[in-house]
């Protein structure tokens, strides 16, 4: 069924969607940057269901407001779900540090901690220099001229090193196989980030 709406009405409907977001948000404990995102969620919801909206029943208002509870229930149910799946709550790195901090979290977080900590890559300095020397101490262990393929892989790839005499594409990457459990036994990890650093 195709319902008219006055200004007034649409007036209401945002006004609503826009309540029953800021209470998901704070019910959530999300920040205040997801009160948008959740009012959006909420009024497309009331939209798809407007067709059901009989006036005789009721005043638009009260609908609005039954179906964005209704909404919102689900949203939270959902959210919770999720939440306790992952062993704790969602974290925002645009949330505020603390209560007495209210700078966002991703400018509280060290190097040392972040995403690139959490993969294995060197984060400070210190710990680059050290991968370095690993690098360095690991390579020195080999022949001549396996040192010499380290070299020029740190700056070309095996296609480049095929066509300048280094030895056929099959012949470098069975090197290249052989190099890893070398370097590995050296005290490297296998990855060719440790190549390149050299």
């Amino acid at each position: 069924m195709q319902i008219k709406l006055s200004p007034d009405d649409i007036e209401t409907i945002i006004s609503e969607a826009d309540s029953a977001a800021r209470r998901l948000r704070r019910r959530l404990g999300l920040p205040a940057c997801d009160r948008e995102d959740l009012g959006q969620d909420l009024l497309i919801d009331l939209l798809r269901r407007l067709p059901a909206f009989d006036p005789a029943r009721g005043s638009l208002g009260a609908f609005a407001g039954l179906v964005l509870r209704n909404q919102s229930s689900r949203i939270a149910i959902r959210m919770m779900r999720d939440r306790s799946a992952q062993g704790g709550g969602l974290l925002s790195l645009d949330a505020p540090s603390g209560p007495d901090d209210q700078r966002p979290l991703a400018e509280t977080i060290g190097e040392d901690e972040g995403l690139s900590a959490w993969h294995g890559q060197a984060t400070t300095a210190h710990a680059s220099t050290e991968q370095h020397q690993a690098v360095q101490s690991a390579i020195s262990h080999l022949p001549l001229e396996d040192r010499r393929l380290c070299a020029a892989l740190a700056h070309r790839p095996i296609s480049a090193l095929a066509s300048e005499g280094f030895g056929s594409r099959s012949g470098l990457y069975r090197r290249l196989a052989d190099l890893r459990h070398v370097l590995t036994a050296h005290g490297l990890g296998p990855s060719w980030d440790d190549f390149a650093a050299a």
